[in-house]
């Protein structure tokens, strides 16, 4: 397939860590095609924070800044749409999108996110990303020394009860049913004052979002500004897989420093690739997947 339905990249997904890998590659001179479904994890959140020169700012502002400045380089386009296969072919990949087109790339790159899967607990989704929120670095510092929780259990409540009792000294743990919490971990726990709960969760009281109390279904409840969980995930964008692209034990794509995947020519970065959920990390994913594609693209032509 040849014209202009031919690309050296295409980048599936177009949020930070597209973004940042789009202009890498704009810079090089490289034809770059961005398709985004306009549904990023993060658009009830109200304010991103920890990220330099942009602390504070909502995460559409960023991306719309960052779009902005991306479009400036002519090699550079996006469209709106959604990504549904891609096929390996003899110089790279042809990709098909929902409305039908088919467009023909030498490389890949993923940074499709992950679509967080709700509990069902009502409110849960309604707070998610405003008080209901999974990253201290990204939220915490806006509820700190409030009264708070944290939704988990076993291990990781543990050490996320660590992580934010710097943070707060009113702070409880809700293991939403029994405890599987060692008996070393409960009374280190105990030893700073940190409540477990174990009754199991009704509901979360909001007002627009904003946390007022949690519902416990023994009928009691308990008043707080924020919670902190991780809810369970999966690949928002399935075509990696299809590809045959490796995933972690914990359901994330496999990608090496420079985004690489199991996949010759296809790459990941952004949240679908790490743990780590930053706007500042998503950036600095891209930056490295786009210098990791021009790289291989040099390679491969000089």
């Amino acid at each position: 397939m040849a014209g202009n339905n031919r690309y050296d990249v295409i980048i599936v997904g177009g949020s930070y860590a597209g973004l940042s890998a789009a202009m890498s590659l704009g810079r090089s001179l490289r034809k770059v095609l961005i398709i985004d479904s306009g549904l990023p994890c993060n658009r009830q959140t109200p304010h991103s924070h920890n990220f330099i020169t942009h602390d504070g700012e909502t995460p559409k502002a960023i991306a719309d800044k960052a779009r902005e400045q991306v479009l400036k380089y002519a090699t550079v386009s996006i469209q709106s749409g959604l990504a549904v296969s891609a096929t390996k072919v003899e110089n790279g990949f042809e990709l098909t999108t929902a409305d039908g087109a088919v467009l023909a790339t030498r490389k890949l790159l993923f940074a499709t996110g992950v679509k967080d899967l709700m509990p069902a607990i009502p409110g849960f989704a309604e707070c998610w990303g405003i008080t209901v929120i999974h990253c201290p670095y990204c939220h915490g510092y806006e509820v700190k020394q409030e009264r708070t929780g944290i939704m988990s259990n076993g291990d990781i409540g543990f050490e996320f009860s660590k992580l934010i009792n710097n943070l707060t000294k009113e702070l409880t743990l809700f293991t939403n049913g029994k405890s599987t919490l060692s008996l070393e971990q409960q009374e280190k726990l105990q030893k700073h004052n940190i409540a477990v709960v174990e009754t199991e969760i009704a509901g979360f009281e909001h007002r627009n979002g904003q946390l007022e109390q949690v519902l416990l279904k023994d009928g009691s409840a308990m008043p707080l500004k924020a919670m902190y969980a991780k809810p369970s995930f999966e690949q928002h964008c399935d075509i990696p897989v299809q590809l045959g692209c490796a995933l972690t034990e914990q359901g994330y794509i496999a990608v090496d420093m420079l985004g690489r995947t199991s996949v010759p020519g296809v790459y990941g970065a952004g949240d679908n690739t790490a743990m780590m959920r930053a706007v500042s990390l998503a950036v600095a994913g891209g930056g490295m997947a786009g210098a990791g594609i021009n790289k291989e693209l040099v390679e491969e032509s000089f």
